[in-house]
């Protein structure tokens, strides 16, 4: 039996081991976690809708439901050449016949980022914010400005969909609240239109959100640095700021970076649309990269979500079944690239899809929210084996 090596406990990495058992492979997966974070549905532990242990599966249940063996570790270094990974334990793997990547991505890190907090960094994160907007509540009034950056070296390295939903829950929660007027909530980013990769009916749309919900934009002005009470921008003008939730850009994980693996200018995995990392003689090697840790090609609009790293997942799986088999019917990532999220406001929701031949979205009042809610029931109990996948997935 061929043994597999599996690095990250993410989307990516739990789907690939998932596969991989289905396939009668022996699976090894590495986390740096002991638990699979859900995070598209980690908007509501801010506004205290969900609790964190909601957000969490242990990935030891995951380890009995899917039989595969489990390390809770950090990686400290790979090579590929040497057919080696060490663990920061000192711990050496090297008895693996392939290599799946799925270790994620690292952040940028603009000039004081310590002042701010995001929604889409560790975990633990979220509940930090929820402890700042619980103080702002209490205090009755206060300003707060929510964003995220990009990626000059790699356009789809940016999420803003988060961003976006946690400004609309908050402004929601103080609503309810009976206090929205008290507040100053305003929205930042340095590109002119954020969100257009979703397509102009999509910026359309969230233009009219912002003026419905009175949040204020600051957009197309380049983020110089983070300060404890805001945010200056290059022009010298400062948006000030009682809390500031900031999502900074995708980055190359360091690990990646110290390798000696093939990268994009961005410090993320080159691989072909097989999710297959070839050698410097364009042969395919043993080594795979999936989700955010590998450099997404394609349209220009394209962007790194979990239903993507699933996909390249799934794909690698079988690739690496038929080159086991002696086929060549490989699945590539290419022809599923699109931008797809049930994008929640507290109190509804929006859906938004594009591909290369449409982009839409359209209002999902009170159902969409509970749509999202049922989503990451789906998601929780899915990967868990205790309900069947949706076709396809």
């Amino acid at each position: 039996m061929k043994k597999i090596l599996v690095l990250g406990g993410g989307f990516a990495g739990v789907d690939a081991a998932a596969h991989l058992r289905k396939k009668g492979y022996e699976v090894t997966l590495v986390s740096d976690r002991d638990y699979f974070y859900i995070y598209p549905t980690s908007i509501w532990v801010p506004t205290r809708e969900k609790e964190f242990k909601d957000m969490c599966v242990d990935l030891k249940e995951l380890q009995q439901a899917h039989s595969f063996e489990l390390i809770i570790d950090s990686v400290s270094s790979i090579s590929y050449k040497e057919n080696k990974v060490t663990l920061q334990s000192g711990k050496v793997l090297d008895d693996y016949d392939y290599l799946i990547l799925a270790i994620g991505a690292s952040k940028m890190k603009p000039k004081g980022v310590e002042n701010t907090l995001s929604i889409c960094g560790a975990p633990e994160q979220s509940l930090l914010i929820r402890d700042k907007l619980d103080e702002l509540i209490a205090k009755g009034s206060g300003k707060i400005a929510m964003g995220f950056g990009g990626n000059p070296k790699d356009t789809s390295a940016v999420r803003g969909g988060p961003g976006f939903e946690l400004m609309f829950n908050v402004h929601n929660l103080l609503k309810q609240k009976g206090i929205r007027q008290n507040f100053e909530l305003t929205f930042f980013a340095p590109m002119a239109e954020p969100g257009k990769r979703m397509g102009p009916k999509a910026l359309d749309t969230m233009d009219m959100f912002f003026k419905r919900l009175s949040i204020k934009k600051q957009f197309g002005k380049k983020i110089t640095n983070f300060e404890a009470d805001g945010v200056v921008f290059e022009d010298e003008s400062k948006l000030e700021a009682d809390f500031t939730m900031f999502i900074p850009a995708g980055d190359g994980h360091e690990v990646i970076k110290n390798s000696d693996l093939p990268q994009n200018e961005a410090g993320f995995v080159k691989t072909d649309d097989y999710s297959c990392v070839l050698d410097e003689n364009g042969e395919m090697t043993n080594v795979y990269a999936v989700g955010d840790v590998a450099a997404l090609e394609g349209y220009e609009w394209r962007a790194k979500q979990g239903h993507i790293a699933e996909v390249m997942a799934k794909n690698a799986v079988h690739n690496i079944d038929q080159r086991d088999n002696g086929g060549f019917d490989f699945k590539g990532y290419n022809e599923h690239l699109n931008i797809l999220c049930v994008m929640d406001s507290g109190d509804g929701a929006a859906f938004v899809y594009r591909d290369e031949k449409r982009a839409f979205m359209f209002p999902m009042p009170f159902i969409g929210h509970w749509l999202k809610k049922g989503w990451g029931f789906y998601c929780r109990n899915s990967k868990l084996g205790k309900i069947p996948r949706i076709p396809g997935m």
